[in-house]
């Protein structure tokens, strides 16, 4: 696929669960605005929120107007939370509805840019490298679409598990894996762990530490040393640090011990 096939196709995937986010919203009562979800300290609303404030600094706006932190809640632990948590809270004395509002025409203004812009422009991703366009759009899908789900858990109304952004979700939260493995979870050389992950995006993955204590995903019959079978929601749930593994269902096998400590370090994401 070239760069300029590969930003179409992120930018339709990030309007696409941005759409799905606003008519789910378009429902809502305004307990649901008020709903908390697995994003620490943050309301349906707050989550909208923050979806607003990074489009719109990347917009090249100030996305909090000037707002100013009263008070830096515990679930703040750097200048970039902190950040985030500002533009969150300029909006806490709004309406849902309001914030929605912002929501779509946020959208319709980033598409218009986004239609013009060079794929292959230099920017930062939240990685720390400087990757084209095309790429960082891979992150801003990801990263909307767990919001997505954060909100449609929070309110009960699940969907959207298997739309566009769930390939480019598995295309972030896949290649921690082997850190996790490795580095956080202490597998062995020579050890195998397999990650089975069921509907509605089905895919397995395979893990093997090398002799230099590193991990690696391989393309590998083998039996695993530890086996984890959960579904995709699951998986995303402990990716991406929503939950830990008390709060899902998951299946082992094999070493038991080994898949404790991989299911306890599985959060990937900040």
């Amino acid at each position: 696929m070239s760069m300029r096939s590969e930003m179409r196709a992120n930018v339709a995937a990030f309007e696409q669960t941005l759409r799905s986010t606003i008519a789910l919203a378009e429902t809502f009562e305004a307990a649901d605005w008020a709903r908390p979800t697995e994003c620490p300290g943050w309301s349906v609303q707050d989550v909208t929120a923050h979806m607003v404030g990074t489009e719109t600094m990347l917009l090249g706006e100030d996305p909090a107007g000037g707002h100013v932190l009263a008070a830096v809640p515990a679930h703040v632990r750097n200048d970039l939370g902190r950040l985030i948590e500002t533009v969150v809270d300029a909006r806490r004395g709004r309406r849902g509805e309001e914030v929605l509002a912002e929501l779509r025409d946020v959208l319709d203004r980033r598409l218009a840019v986004l239609a013009d812009l060079d794929p292959e422009k230099p920017i930062t991703a939240p990685t720390g490298r400087t990757v084209p366009y095309a790429e960082f759009m891979v992150f801003r899908v990801f990263d909307c679409w767990a919001h997505e789900q954060d909100i449609r858990r929070a309110v009960g109304r699940p969907g959207n598990l298997d739309g566009p952004a769930a390939e480019r979700a598995r295309r972030i939260l896949e290649p921690g894996l082997p850190m996790v493995v490795a580095k956080r979870a202490g597998a062995a050389a020579g050890q195998v762990v397999v990650f089975e992950i069921s509907e509605p995006l089905p895919f397995t993955s395979r893990i093997r530490v090398g002799d230099d204590g590193r991990a690696r995903l391989v393309d590998d019959p083998a039996e695993g040393d530890a086996t984890l079978r959960m579904d995709w929601e699951t998986f995303l749930r402990l990716a991406a640090g929503r939950c830990g593994p008390e709060a899902v269902k998951v299946g082992t096998e094999g070493d038991t011990a080994l898949a404790a400590r991989i299911l306890a370090n599985m959060a990937l994401t900040p």
